[in-house]
């Protein structure tokens, strides 16, 4: 039997019989299952590659686990590989595990978006996802007997056969009720928010929250939070607003619904667009997974928080969220690193552009072009070449651009940490203590310090209660103003000279390192690069090396080598291992990862790496960080330099002792091969090894 789907005159049908296996077993792990799905998709002409589809959907299972409960996996991407918005459909037997809590999956969706799918496709694609949450719908899916029924049912989800005439009170009254895909016998899920743009004034009455929910991709499960929240209110008689911030649009709340609600939920794993609006409001954070597994406490939470006056409020100037830790959101450390992170991936591409730039500069002019780079190009042009000719000339106009570009390093850092902290009112006082720091010779340790103040101010300075005729002048004027006076007082008259002389010492006892301290210090750095494969520590190491590159201090170009070479490791003893040594030790998506990790590492990017480590980190992370230690150490001892902070093998004419170089980086790679190569041979993983921690699989910006 046919069925048309709504895209049947924009397109071909997002799931059709060829993309649909049931009952089979595509392998052991959702490594298998995922390349089993991405190559019927390929095969049916949905996508390009598909192994770029495949490494899209890991890519999105690294960031966290698409499990959910009930024996369900959502896996989804978007991808330029991907000519339509498509699904794949798998029933498992035996069962994978997708990292749910209660177990493994025998439903598996993969849902496949273009990189630039129009809002239409998005929305059906998010209506399946919303389906998701009716056991009506997933027991109709174990049900089915072919798949031209599994295609019935979706097709059910994404076009429902139009509702009989309504007068248009009683329409009005139910739309306004719940959404679709929250009333268990219905057959469709409706695609949009759970609002209208001009929903009425909730009439007094039951109780009703607000809620934001978003995740990083915005396909699926920011609406399975939603639809969660939604019906969790109905079980506690409570009424429950959700904005979906998703890749299909957003309606946002009217503010008449958010100002009578008596608590806000926030489900998100990115930041909450236009959070000013819910300043003051007793809330619950979390991230959007625990919506879908947790709706029924959050909803608790939520009730328990509007009848509290201490509890926590969304803070009127902050993007961070509360006054004080809400229920179910991340602690002040972890929140405290994810500011810091902030800064520093604002930061790297100015490091990369500029550092990038200096070091062709080098290429064309020679490293003595730095000195007087700046006078070449003030006072010579196209049609007056200085001594040297056209390159010297190249070379002073590339270094003294990349030069202005590195300038914006600290200044970046600080600006966007106190952003992290007050949102846009810190940027202006942020960046002002960056420049402060510099000025004052207290360079990346007083950017984190001015940037962590600046944040803090402007953040102190919002919440001071003010009339109403000022509050429009608050985030543009007065809080810039003020926090910028506050922070470039304190940074100029109280901590300026602390900071210089922190930054001097720690310059001197750098320079002054030999020997075994030296290589001690690049047994360290090894270490962190390899420990979370661009993490937090990974971005620690690597932020204290640019931050302190210098072409005229040799101290800071090893430590540049011993940072950038170290970072290499991973992906290319991953390659090595995966590819070469002992390839029957992987998965067959591993050894395609593998292949493409020798690029990866070549280039400098240490991610390449994370597929391997999220599958195994009890087994993949120590090995690398051997591998690691190993060629800061070498790197150390042999007295290798680099000018440049980014681009590998292939910024090879910025590094000095090139030859020692390789063979620091060749002994790493093969010590961290070999362990992990023995790791897996001779250590059997157990019950109780769990995927890796998100943190470690942050994936560098």
């Amino acid at each position: 039997m046919s069925h048309s789907t709504p895209d049947r005159d924009s397109g071909p049908q997002i799931i059709s019989e060829d993309l649909i296996s049931l009952d089979t077993d595509l392998g052991a792990t959702k490594e298998d299952v995922i390349t089993a799905l991405s190559q019927r998709l390929a095969d049916a002409g949905r996508a390009t590659e598909a192994d770029a589809l495949r490494d899209a959907a890991l890519a999105r299972e690294s960031q966290s686990a698409t499990g959910l409960p009930g024996g369900i996996a959502i896996p989804h991407c978007r991808s330029e590989a991907v000519v339509a918005a498509s699904l794949g459909f798998a029933r498992l037997a035996p069962k994978v595990d997708f990292g749910a809590p209660d177990g493994p999956a025998d439903l598996v969706f993969l849902i496949a978006a273009p990189e630039g799918a129009g809002a239409e496709h998005m929305k059906l694609l998010s209506s399946l996802a919303r389906a998701l949450v009716r056991p009506a719908f997933v027991g109709a899916l174990r049900d089915a007997k072919t798949p031209g029924e599994i295609v019935t049912l979706v097709n059910d989800v994404l076009a429902p056969a139009p509702a009989p005439a309504a007068a248009p009170a009683a329409a009005t009254a139910a739309a306004a009720a719940a959404p679709a895909a929250t009333a268990a016998a219905a057959p469709a899920a409706k695609p949009e928010p759970v609002t209208v743009e001009k929903e009425p004034e909730p009439e007094a009455g039951p109780k009703h929250i607000v809620a934001v929910t978003a995740c990083p991709t915005g396909i699926a499960h920011t609406y399975m939070a939603a639809d969660s929240l939604v019906a969790a209110g109905e079980r506690a008689g409570v009424v429950v607003h959700v904005e979906t911030q998703g890749s299909s649009g957003s309606t946002p709340l009217a503010a008449g619904v958010i100002a009578g609600a008596s608590a806000v939920i926030f489900a998100t794993d990115v930041g909450v667009k236009g959070k000013e609006r819910f300043a003051g409001k007793p809330v619950v954070a979390s991230g959007v997974k625990r919506a879908i597994n947790e709706p029924d406490t959050m909803i608790t939470e939520a009730l328990r928080a509007g009848m509290n006056p201490s509890a926590a409020t969304v803070d009127a100037g902050s993007s961070g969220g509360a006054t004080d830790e809400p229920a179910g959101s991340v602690g002040w450390g972890t929140h405290l690193r994810q500011v810091l992170l902030t800064g520093v991936s604002y930061m790297i591409p100015f490091v990369a552009a500029g550092g990038l730039l200096i070091a062709l500069g080098f290429l064309l002019g020679g490293y003595e072009i730095s000195g007087p780079a700046e006078d070449i190009v003030l006072n010579n042009s196209l049609g007056q070449l200085p001594d040297g000719g056209l390159t010297t000339y190249l070379g002073a106009v590339l270094f003294q651009l990349g030069s202005l570009a590195f300038s914006f390093l600290v200044p970046a850092l600080a600006g966007y940490i106190a952003f992290a902290i007050a949102d846009r009112p810190g940027l202006a006082p942020g960046f002002t203590a960056g420049a402060v720091a510099v000025f004052v010779g207290g360079g990346f340790i007083g950017g984190l310090v001015g940037g962590l103040i600046a944040g803090v101010v402007a953040l102190w300075i919002s919440r001071i209660p003010v009339p109403q005729w000022l509050r429009g002048l608050m985030p543009v004027v007065i809080i810039p103003l003020f926090a910028t006076l506050i922070v470039g007082a304190l940074m100029f008259l109280v901590l300026g000279r602390p900071l210089a002389a922190i930054t001097t010492g720690l310059t001197d006892w750098l320079n002054g390192l030999s020997g075994s301290s030296v290589i001690f210090l690049g047994i360290i750095l090894g270490l962190m690069m390899c420990f979370d494969l661009g993490g937090p520590v990974n971005k620690a190491a690597y932020a204290f090396a640019v931050a302190g590159l210098n072409v005229n201090d040799p101290a800071s170009l090893r430590i540049m080598a011993a940072v950038m070479a170290a970072g290499m490791v991973p992906p290319l003893a991953m390659a090595l291992a995966s590819t070469v040594l002992r390839p029957s030790l992987f998965s067959e998506a591993e050894r395609e990862n593998g292949k493409a990790a020798w690029l990866l590492g070549s280039a400098f990017i240490s991610e390449g790496a994370i597929p391997f480590a999220a599958a195994d980190p009890l087994r993949v992370i120590p090995s690398m960080m051997a591998g690691g230690a190993v060629t800061g150490a070498l790197i150390m001892a042999f007295d290798v330099t680099l000018s440049a902070p980014h681009g590998g093998i292939f910024v090879f004419f910025a590094i000095g002792n090139l030859l020692w170089f390789l063979v620091a980086l060749a002994a790493g790679v093969v010590v961290a091969a070999l362990c992990v190569v023995g790791a897996k041979e001779f250590i059997k993983p157990g019950a109780s090894d769990a995927e890796l921690d998100p943190d470690v699989a942050t994936v560098a910006a």
